[in-house]
């Protein structure tokens, strides 16, 4: 499936194709919750790949897996089975003093709630400070520089003006690139982003994509961001789909230039193999040919072909029986 559309001044940068391994690595991983003797299996054996410096957004419908994800990566749960590694760590693995440094260094963290983000009797100077503080007993840097970062992540995510001010007194989207800030500051790997544009109206949303955006362009830290929002996809160039706790597909963004000279944004969809032969064909294709429980399958020079198992005709049928 490919679409061509007009590139705009803030179009998504040219997508590169993951390579294997990277920076957060997913293998089959299976996350069952068990309540009053009923199990409900939230990741069913999802596979996930991002490669370092990469931005990438997470989306799926409510229920379908996405959450669930971000808590495993975020240190927060532990999956049932499967692999997850992230940065080098094992999150299977890991005791509970490696979990809390990997919560402090490896990983920021960006929640939907501007509320939950920022502790709101401090300043946005003394939020983004905290971290630094906290690290300071095995950190090289010193309270000026300390001081220096600060006051440079705050000029980066474009917040500097409110540096003096307490959550309470900034806007939904200064709160939010504060918080991207706090995330940020002890120079995580990975950066993970839960809906963190579920409370701001849209043109605050678009601000604090862009500031992702900057923060992964300037840092090149791995951004990966969790949201039920599609046009939240149209600010990165990979978009993974979850469904039913599995990856489903995988959009590609790039931009081309045509013969006359006119830059465009391309955007390819592609269904995820994975390393057993799996993949979810996209529903709107199931619901036009009416796709249910078995399907015919035949093997082409350069593709598979895939249709309705319907019953064949009665010639066909005689054919095969004289055979």
């Amino acid at each position: 499936m490919s679409t061509t559309i007009e590139l705009t001044d803030g179009g998504a940068p040219v997508a590169a194709v993951p390579a294997d391994g990277g920076e957060i690595r997913c293998g089959d991983l299976v996350r069952i919750f068990a309540t009053d003797g009923v199990e409900v299996q939230a990741l069913q054996g999802l596979t996930l790949s991002v490669d370092p410096g990469e931005i990438v957004a997470v989306v799926g419908a409510s229920g379908s897996g996405k959450s669930t994800l971000l808590t495993i990566l975020s240190g927060l749960d532990t999956p049932t089975g499967g692999s997850a590694v992230v940065a080098g760590t094992d999150l299977l693995t890991m005791g509970h003093a490696e979990r809390v440094r990997y919560q402090r260094s490896t990983v920021g963290f960006v929640w939907q709630q501007t509320s939950r983000n920022l502790l709101p009797y401090l300043t946005a100077s003394e939020n983004v400070r905290l971290p630094l503080e906290l690290a300071s007993r095995g950190s090289s840097l010193s309270r000026r520089d300390r001081a220096r970062r600060v006051e440079a992540l705050l000029e980066l995510l474009e917040v500097g003006h409110v540096a003096g001010r307490r959550p309470g007194e900034m806007s939904g989207g200064e709160q939010q690139r504060t918080a991207i800030a706090v995330a940020v500051a002890n120079s995580p790997r990975v950066l993970l982003a839960d809906e963190p544009t579920g409370e701001l109206d849209e043109a605050t949303s678009v601000e604090v994509l862009e500031a992702l955006r900057g923060v992964n362009r300037e840092t090149g830290v791995t951004t990966l961001i969790v949201t039920h929002d599609p046009t939240v996809s149209e600010h990165v160039a990979r978009t993974i789909q979850i469904r039913d706790g599995r990856t489903s597909t995988e959009t590609l963004r790039r931009t081309e230039t045509d013969e006359h000279g006119q830059a465009r944004h391309v955007s390819e969809e592609f269904a995820v193999l994975d390393r057993v032969g799996r993949l979810q064909l996209p529903q709107d294709f199931v619901q036009a040919l009416d796709l249910r429980d078995r399907v015919r399958l035949a093997l082409e020079p350069d593709h598979v072909g895939v249709w309705p198992a319907a019953p064949a005709p009665a010639a066909d049928r005689k054919t095969e029986e004289d055979r």
